[in-house]
């Protein structure tokens, strides 16, 4: 499967979310096959522009493929969106009026013969999104303790059997491929009984500790809410609940005044809130989808909108007066002129 057939998931309900328009400035940090990000820039047409970010040059390369109509609205950057505010902060790419995040793995990543994401077809024990990255699913498998393995296969795969698992691995060492792993966790944890794979949390739990998606998902998610216009939105599909809690979370934590622990007396946090929940209940795909795109049944959508408080408005105001009026004009979006309008009386 190449980008240009690749499906993305939740595609109009993204849209709807971010509330592309015209002109805005967006962030697809996890750009993979350029679904989502061929969508936006149609969507922002004209003036649109955005910036895609993925760890894996394969996908960057692939998507610009795919956005090649588009070349004078894209910047396309090979980084792990850990690196999010890095990126912007580099190209001058802020504030934005939305960011979406995609965690899924992209089909040509699930397809591809040699990265050992899927189990489904003999690959190297690789599963790293990109290849600078050192740390391999091999390296984990062959070379952590028995302790180690199950707790990452316990912590990050919800495994239920994951002592066992451990076990077996650890006394049939070397295992070197995709499909030798996947027989060896089958036999471990009694055959195959279900629809689900007997494999797959394990594949889950290896690609995470591999890639250290947990830990990187919320050092961007905090670094997303830096970059976005007041009034932008961010994004966020996740497929398993691992990563979906992680998102709740921060989400209802950056959308309360308050998150000092319960009890306590009085605030002493000082945390000011930073975004709106656009909705309290989770957005999933319709039957239609998931008949279509069996890959989408799993999926989880929340969304957040960018708020303005003091500190904000004040930050942004001693940005302004260092700023002459045209590199100002030139710098901020519509929504923080707007709403630097909407501030002014204070």
């Amino acid at each position: 499967m190449t980008a240009s057939n690749h499906i993305p998931v939740l595609l109009e309900e993204s849209i709807r979310a971010l509330a592309v328009a015209p002109g805005g400035r967006y962030i697809d940090a996890t750009l993979g096959g350029g679904g989502h990000a061929s969508a936006i820039l149609e969507h922002s047409s004209p003036g649109g522009q955005l910036l895609g970010l993925d760890a894996d040059p394969e996908a960057i390369e692939a998507a610009r493929r795919r956005l090649a109509a588009y070349e004078d609205s894209i910047l396309l950057v090979n980084s792990n969106f850990s690196h999010l505010e890095a990126v912007c902060l580099k190209y001058d790419f802020f504030p934005v009026h939305g960011i979406i995040f995609d965690l899924g793995l992209s089909s040509m990543q699930l397809e591809s013969a040699r990265r050992g994401f899927s189990f489904q077809q003999e690959a190297p024990l690789d599963m790293r999104f990109g290849p600078e990255q050192k740390l391999t699913a091999d390296d984990i498998v062959n070379g952590y303790s028995e302790t180690e393995l199950a707790r990452i296969l316990r912590d990050y795969g919800e495994e239920p059997l994951a002592n066992r698992i451990a076990r077996r691995i650890v006394s049939q060492r070397p295992i070197k491929t995709t499909t030798g792993l996947a027989r060896l966790v089958e036999t471990a944890t009694g055959g195959r009984k279900g629809r689900i794979h007997p494999a797959t949390r394990t594949f889950q739990a290896l690609r995470i500790a591999t890639n250290s998606e947990l830990e990187n998902l919320e050092k961007a998610l905090r670094q997303a809410v830096n970059i976005l216009g007041f009034g932008g939105r961010l994004v966020v599909i996740s497929y398993h609940s691992l990563e979906d809690r992680i998102v709740k979370r921060f989400m209802q934590s950056e959308a309360r005044d308050c998150v000092c622990p319960p009890g306590t007396p009085q605030c002493i946090c000082g945390h000011i809130a930073r975004l709106r929940l656009l909705s309290r209940k989770v957005i999933t795909p319709t039957a239609e989808e998931v008949k279509a795109n069996p890959r989408a049944r799993s999926a989880r959508l929340r969304a957040a909108e960018r708020v303005v408080n003091q500190e904000d408005f004040q930050r942004a105001a001693e940005k302004m007066f260092f700023l002459d009026e045209s590199a100002w004009q030139q710098r901020q979006p519509v929504l923080m002129r707007q709403a630097l309008r909407a501030w002014a009386p204070l």
